[in-house]
This record gives C-alpha cells, structure tokens and sequence, in this order.
C-alpha cells in the first residue's frame, strides 16, 4: 500500500504531471495512486524525489494528533 494519491492531493499535484516528469504513461501513475499496481523502489524513491517528499511519507500514513 502506498500514499501517492494522498501526497499529491495535499501537494495540489496531478498524476498528469507527475507521469510527465517520471516519463511514465497516466495508466501506470493511476494504477500506483490506486494501489493496484505497486512502484519499483527505484521509482518510488523518483516519486519522493519529484514531490520533494521522503520515502516513508509516500508510504506510511501520517498519525493525526487529537
């Protein structure tokens, strides 16, 4: 399970966008979002990259204080 979908959503970013910059087609960025298809680790860490994120942000869920 990944947070792309999330990360992009709070980041305003489409995954248009991030599949232009990761020279990827839309399908394969929908499917990560979705989580029907997993990233290679070389591709999440280009994902991190691009979002200006860490890694574990892309995959772990943020713990809401209150």
């Amino acid at each position: 399970m990944n947070r792309i979908k999330e990360v992009l959503k709070d980041k305003g970013i489409s995954q248009t966008w991030l599949a232009e910059k990761m020279d990827k087609s839309y399908p394969t960025i929908n499917e990560y979002a979705r989580n029907k298809r997993q990233p290679s680790l070389e591709d999440l860490y280009k994902i991190a990259e691009i979002l200006n994120v860490e890694v574990k942000d892309l995959l772990i869920e943020r713990k809401h204080n209150g």
